[in-house]
């Protein structure tokens, strides 16, 4: 073990000894939390997550298996008899440079490859009238022809057979690639391995900022944005036309140097398109992401679903939570009791029962977590529904204002939380289909104000799933997908299956990174140990593997060259990669 580690370990030690006054005032404190998690992280003992070392020599090992995948492609393939236009975006002449000679390793794969050198001051409409050849080719000026274009911020590099690679692709409107950060040194770090197209993480993060292709009629559509940036003008188009076909392909073909300072001038710029739709869009530029609340004009009637059995603690503290801390007020609260026999439980429940914004109702069947909200929303007055366990608590206040102005978008399904568990660790980030053969919590265990992966624990996107402890959708929605399936999944991964159905009609479902709500999980049912319980667990997990085969395979919100053993966004191994 290096010594790092062993420093880390004797501070996590001597951290356990401080008075518990002082602990809870230092997790309270963001700046010393962050340091502290980032130190666990860079010593390898942050929930197994590899030193920077170990992750570098991973992702080296992904790029050797890649290439050897691409030299397989190309030999079998040949020369690309076609062109090729690029648009450089950006000003300085060694960072056009590097991107010049990047391009001019391309000419020995392609025919032709022309360029055009751009500032961020003019319009997309003189792209087509201003491209030239950099491989010493007389063709003529490109206009409106059937050559791909790809944008790439100046600086950026492309790898020696990125445009070979692109020019194999299948695709209809829009391309973009995984790329990394060249050190001056010439080592590649950093990596990042993006999901499929995922718009609400580019409207938070701006995940895709450079190396993006459109094919011919796709191009047509860059006349008609105001934009100046990659990202930005991938923003409008999708809003423009939201069938518009984005598709990706999880190869490191694009190489960055540090790039945080035009990142936070695309965020600004998408900030300020989504504001044209109505909603409040900050950028906040030291965490490099966008937050937005979607407005909630109509102010509709929420009604909160609480399954319980007893657990008056448990329940005090989330309705008291709700009722004290959230500023939203149009909700009701639907208390399910499930067959509770404890005297102190019971005539609690009486008592909430008074309430003007609770209603009690009785559920005296057998548990079965799926067919007891599918009851209560039966009962639901409201226009939303939220699912909420009952050891919830509430932190932010503004929690609901966020889930229901998102909830309420027409294109979006089941809207989740960011849930911690009680010492501020993440329990839940949004879920990702494969973890485990199965499903699991994005980010899990990560302390509550450490950024994650790219940032995607900090910023609101779209996930395949979420969870149902606290989950919040439209009720016409939760209804038109017939709710939660209560014959297949009564206890485990109907929350998954329900949210993979809502995807299925049409909509995208969203972690919502803003609401952030105390989960003290499964403190009422304890853990799934009997043998019962765990045939049952694994019936369920088989129905999900049967029924969701294609997104356990490959779920959009997750990159294939992630690891599926760990719920921590690294890098795969030799072990895992030979064992697919």
């Amino acid at each position: 073990m290096s010594l790092k580690k062993y420093s880390m370990l004797a501070i996590k030690a001597g951290v356990g000894l401080f008075p518990k006054p002082l602990r809870e005032f230092a997790k309270k404190n963001p700046a010393l939390t962050s340091f502290y998690s980032r130190s666990l992280q860079k010593s390898g003992l942050f929930y197994g997550f590899p030193s920077k070392r170990k992750l570098q020599a991973l992702y080296y090992q992904t790029l050797s298996l890649q290439q050897t995948s691409i030299d397989e492609t190309i030999k079998a393939d040949g020369r690309i008899h076609s062109a090729v236009s690029v648009v450089i975006i950006g000003q300085g002449a060694e960072a056009i440079k590097l991107t010049l000679n990047s391009l001019q390793r391309q000419v020995d794969l392609i025919d032709r490859v022309y360029t055009e050198i751009q500032d961020l001051q003019s319009p997309w409409t003189e792209l087509s009238s201003k491209l030239h050849g950099v491989n010493g080719s007389s063709d003529p000026v490109i206009q409106q022809d059937d050559s791909p274009l790809l944008l790439i911020n100046a600086g950026d590099e492309l790898h020696p057979q990125a445009l070979a690679c692109i020019c194999r692709q299948k695709f209809d409107d829009i391309l973009y690639v995984d790329s990394d950060e060249k050190t001056a040194a010439g080592m590649l770090e950093n990596a990042r391995l993006l999901p499929d197209w995922n718009p609400d993480y580019q409207f938070s993060a701006a995940y895709i900022e450079s190396g993006v292709v459109f094919s011919a009629l796709a191009k047509k559509s860059l006349t008609q944005i105001s934009a100046k940036t990659i990202a930005g003008a991938l923003v409008q188009i999708w809003m423009n036309n939201r069938t518009i076909n984005i598709s990706h392909v999880a190869l490191s073909l694009l190489h960055y140097p540090d790039s945080k300072q035009r990142r936070r001038q695309q965020l600004k710029e998408i900030a300020e398109f989504i504001k044209t739709e109505q909603a409040a869009a900050t950028t906040i530029a030291d965490k490099q992401i966008n937050v937005m609340q979607w407005p909630v004009y109509s102010q509709p009637l929420v009604s909160l679903i609480i399954p319980t059995k007893n657990a008056k603690g448990l329940v005090k503290d989330c309705i008291e939570s709700i009722l004290k801390k959230s500023t939203y007020q149009n909700y009701e609260i639907l208390l399910v009791d499930n067959n509770s026999d404890e005297p102190e439980s019971l005539a609690y429940f009486d008592e909430l029962d008074k309430h003007p914004k609770i209603r009690v109702l009785k559920y005296p069947h057998p548990f079965n977590y799926s067919a007891i909200n599918n009851f209560a929303v039966k009962h639901a007055k409201g226009e939303v529904i939220g699912l909420v366990n009952n050891d919830i608590e509430v932190i932010t206040s503004d929690w609901l204002e966020y889930m229901v102005g998102h909830a309420l978008r027409e294109d979006i399904g089941c809207v989740g939380a960011k849930l911690m568990y009680g010492d501020d660790r993440i329990q839940h980030a949004g879920v990702v289909l494969g973890y485990g053969g199965g499903a699991g919590h994005a980010h899990k265990y990560f302390p509550r104000y450490h950024p994650g992966y790219m940032n995607r624990l900090i910023a609101t996107q779209n996930y395949s799933a979420v969870t149902a402890a606290c989950l919040l959708i439209k009720k016409s929605l939760f209804d038109l997908v017939g709710g939660l399936n209560e014959t297949d999944l009564t206890v485990a991964f109907n929350d998954v299956d329900f949210c993979l159905r809502v995807r299925e009609s049409g909509v995208r479902n969203l972690y919502c990174a803003e609401a952030e709500l105390y989960h003290h999980e499964s403190v009422s049912r304890g853990l799934d140990v009997s043998k019962e319980k765990m045939a049952r667990f694994n019936a369920e997990l088989d129905y999900l593997q049967t029924n969701w085969a294609d997104v356990i395979a490959h779920d959009p919100a997750y990159n294939p060259n992630l690891t599926l053993r760990r719920e921590n966004f690294s890098i795969k191994d030799q072990k895992e990669w030979n064992s697919q």
